[in-house]
């Protein structure tokens, strides 16, 4: 009778079924989830998706403040914020023992409120008195009042601080070493950090690289009028210094309901739950990239879903909001001036020139 020996073998390397182990542990929450998960979406479109972007920057302009010896624990921090950038203080500044305060607006909702205050921040609501610059103008105006009572405080200054769009040098990285060389890059712009550093970043190896920004009308960015803007986290009032206009080579205005139809067909579709201006930079970059199949387009997803979940994926508050969510048919039109962006979807190409190159010539015409 002849005997069969069955012999086995251990893999040496982690297979597809069996995850690679954890090989430290991270020195806390920051470490852990600052950097995006580099994510293919498509065949030539990829996701860099953040739990909470501005956990980087917020790490990385205290760092370097700590560096220059500018704070040290129990310094105060004032900063205006009414989104991600004042949850990622909050993060950091509980951690290294910093005293914050937030100055925002009703755009804060409960529970972005809730989870500051049990962080320790003392969160300051103003009111649009009329002021220049809007909201964000008297927001702006009660963090220098601030300043004054209290000399010693440091304002990281997210809206003109280059230390904003030098923390996403280590994500350009993450990027070049997962994805290669990158065609197109798009992402929303609010105070310019994180599209302008990522550019600056990634163009020495790739100088052609192609700059979309994703903004909302009623932000005056881009040249477009100042008014009320629905969808939140994209956008300002006022012109922050760390958006560099000649870096853009193509500019996009989108509404509420293209961007939440687009937040839910991100989930619906991919499985990435985010909020919505993810979903707005996932909109103009989908777009994009079944236009040229060609091209490795990297598309910036600032956050995840679950401080959104009652309002944005809530039928009932869309409702109240007297919104719909749906897609732009045919896309966007494509308009020669920022002053000629519809209310719906609309596209500039940009070209790499300065704001007034841009804005003024239709002064005189």
């Amino acid at each position: 009778m002849t005997t069969t020996t069955l012999t086995t073998t251990t893999p040496t390397t982690p297979t597809a079924a069996t995850p690679a182990p954890l090989t430290r542990a991270h020195s806390s929450i920051v470490e852990a989830t600052e950097l995006p998960r580099i994510i293919k979406v498509t065949d030539n479109l990829y996701a860099a998706a953040f739990t909470l972007m501005k956990l980087l920057p917020a790490r990385y302009i205290l760092d370097r403040a700590e560096a220059a010896g500018l704070i040290s624990p129990g310094t105060p921090v004032i900063e205006t914020s009414s989104g991600t950038f004042a949850l990622g203080l909050a993060m950091v500044c509980r951690l290294r023992g910093y005293p914050l305060t937030i100055v925002g607006d009703s755009a804060i909702d409960r529970d972005l409120r809730t989870r500051l205050e049990m962080l320790g921040t003392t969160v300051e609501i103003v009111e649009h008195t009329g002021q220049p610059g809007g909201i964000q103008g008297a927001r702006l105006a009660r963090v220098e009042e601030l300043r004054r009572q209290h000399p010693d405080a440091f304002v990281p200054g997210q809206y003109d601080n280059p230390d904003n769009p030098g923390a996403y040098s280590v994500v350009a990285d993450l990027i070049g070493d997962t994805v290669g060389s990158v065609d197109c890059l798009v992402g929303p712009v609010g105070s310019g950090g994180s599209t302008g550093g990522l550019a600056a970043a990634l163009r020495p190896a790739d100088p052609a690289l192609h700059l979309v920004g994703v903004d909302t009308h009623g932000s005056i960015i881009f040249g477009n009028p100042d008014g009320p803007r629905t969808l939140r986290g994209l956008g300002s009032s006022i012109h922050p210094g760390n958006v560099t206009h000649r870096a853009y080579d193509e500019v996009h205005w989108v509404t509420a309901p293209e961007a939440f139809h687009a937040t839910h067909e991100l989930y619906r579709a991919h499985g990435l739950f985010m909020g919505p201006t993810s979903g707005a930079s996932f909109q103009v970059a989908s777009w994009w990239a079944e236009r040229n199949p060609r091209s490795t387009v990297v598309m910036v997803l600032p956050d995840e879903g679950y401080r959104y979940q009652s309002t944005v994926y809530n039928n009932t508050w869309l409702r109240e909001q007297g919104i719909v969510p749906a897609p732009a048919p045919g896309g966007p039109l494509t308009v020669e001036h920022p002053l000629d962006a519809t209310t719906a979807w609309s596209r500039l190409l940009w070209a790499r020139r300065g704001f007034d190159d841009v804005v003024m010539p239709a002064v005189g015409s």
